[in-house]
């Protein structure tokens, strides 16, 4: 039976500190990366309306990842060693978020948003509840500008989709996109090693195995109702799982663009964003 007790942050035995950590590397590792590879898009878009678009959205994301990471400082651990300093081997992405994009596909860009937005959804309402109390404080604003986001991807295929028939470049795009993304898209659910011992202490309250079904069951009937056929759901078969520290080749050439200026700066010290408690105080 899973603990219902909520958990000090002040005072957490080794086994719940584990826990906490790999959930808050998870959140924060996935937000994180896709903020950097969005900014790719931010003067790329097809519309001035979809640049704005997209920097807004890298904006939120880097900002989410900050809500994170500070929690993850709060255990004692600063922010160059959660990012800039940070071994790239140790990070907890899905290797669906690293990807470089497709030619520079704007379908690409959203899809592979949609895919995300909706794992993400699940994922922040699968913590509502959580015995971890820092979690659950700051899931209200993060849920709010995810929903958008959400919102602003399923705008976005709806419109590249209406009125075409099949054969159309727009599908086409799509369902290359679709064909090379979705197996990554399944790392978003491969578990940690402290899978059960999240689940068992009540830091997240659903199994990944079961958000995987619930994204299945809202993502299949979406896209193919787009015209879209709809890949078996099997995970890349290069074995790389993003989860457990082994990321694809474009992951290595994003890591030494982010850690570029920190490095030519002398690793000075940097700050990815405001602390969140300094602008709550």
């Amino acid at each position: 039976m899973r603990a219902v007790t909520e958990l000090d942050p002040r005072d957490l035995s080794e086994r719940e500190r584990a826990a906490v950590v790999a959930e808050l590397e998870t959140l924060a590792d996935d937000q994180f990366v896709v903020a950097e590879r969005y900014i790719d898009w931010q003067t790329r878009g097809p519309t001035l309306e979809a640049d704005i678009a997209v920097a807004n959205i890298a904006q939120d994301e880097y900002g989410h990842a900050r809500l994170w990471y500070d929690l993850l400082e709060d255990l004692g651990r600063a922010e160059e060693e959660l990012i800039w300093e940070r071994d790239p081997d140790a990070f907890r992405h899905a290797t669906l978020l690293e990807l470089d994009y497709g030619k520079g596909d704007w379908a690409d860009c959203v899809l592979r948003g949609y895919l995300y937005d909706t794992f993400e959804s699940l994922h922040l309402e699968s913590l509502d509840g959580s015995t971890y109390p820092r979690i659950a404080d700051r899931l209200g604003k993060v849920r709010g500008e995810e929903n958008y986001h959400l919102e602003h991807t399923e705008s976005w295929l709806d419109r590249l989709t209406e009125d075409v028939a099949p054969g159309d470049e727009a599908l086409v795009r799509l369902q290359d996109a679709l064909d090379r993304l979705y197996p990554h898209a399944l790392t978003m659910f491969e578990p940690t090693e402290e899978e059960e011992a999240i689940l068992d202490l009540g830091v997240r309250s659903t199994p990944l195995a079961e958000l995987r079904e619930d994204w299945l069951a809202v993502t299949t009937p979406f896209l193919a109702g787009l015209g879209l056929d709809v890949p078996e759901p099997r995970l890349p078969e290069s074995g790389v799982r993003g989860r457990d520290g082994s990321h694809t080749d474009d992951w290595r050439g994003l890591y030494d663009e982010f850690t570029y200026t920190y490095e030519m700066l002398g690793r000075e010290p940097a700050k990815l964003m405001v602390d969140p408690d300094e602008v709550e105080g």
